[in-house]
């Protein structure tokens, strides 16, 4: 199994929106395209149209991780995943492999945030331990990688894409000093001026979300 990046997002997006909002879910082709096309909690946030999710969907069923239902009050087709079925995962290792499908790597600090809709995790070691299990099956599905230069956390990834190569930084670019290490500063600054935009906007649908429940 080797998914490719549109692949992995619709799979992520039907995972998703049958823990947050399974009044919905199966989803229409309609309905799926807008999720894995939505501004929040997706990184990188893409533009996919019709035709790519189809053929994103008729991969996966030919991979038995995706298929189409049909309700008896609707003539819409819809989709649902079984990652389930295909793996017979527990509730938190889904949510963690979910938020990995739908972003780029994620620390356990991340993750634990960013899954607590679809499991709360109590503390980080908890996160821990269901990243453990994620890299101990056969094949492993979620992989460590080598910690950034500057970040305390490791990150990790999941592995339906295939393998990970993500070089460590060298010596010399761990100690430079000088116009390139205020270039680097400045980088940084600018991914965490990023990050909270993205933050900020998903505490925002959240709260729309919240709001809705009570017009």
């Amino acid at each position: 199994m080797e998914l490719n990046e549109v692949e992995c997002r619709v799979l992520g997006a039907l995972v998703e929106k049958e823990a947050t909002t399974p009044e919905y879910y199966p989803l229409s082709l309609n309905a799926l395209m807008n999720a894995c096309n939505q501004k929040s909690n997706r990184e990188p946030v893409m533009n996919l149209d019709e035709a790519a999710v189809r053929d994103a969907l008729h991969s996966l069923d030919q991979q038995l991780l995706v298929r189409s239902v049909s309700g008896s009050d609707s003539r819409v087709t819809k989709y649902e995943h079984r990652l389930q079925e295909m793996f017979n995962f527990y509730r938190h290792e889904i949510a963690i492999l979910c938020v990995l499908l739908l972003r780029e790597p994620q620390t356990p600090g991340e993750l634990r945030g960013r899954t607590d809709r679809m499991h709360h995790f109590e503390d980080l070691s908890a996160v821990q331990s269901s990243l453990n299990h994620l890299m101990k099956r056969e094949p492993p599905l979620v992989k460590v990688l080598p910690r950034q230069p500057g970040t305390k956390e490791s990150r990790y990834c999941h592995l339906l894409g295939g393998d990970v190569e993500v070089a460590e930084a060298s010596a010399p670019e761990r100690i430079l000093g000088g116009e390139h290490s205020h270039d680097g500063r400045v980088e940084k600054l600018e991914e965490e001026v990023a990050r909270l935009q993205r933050e900020i906007a998903e505490i925002k649908e959240q709260f729309a979300i919240f709001r809705k429940q009570f017009e």
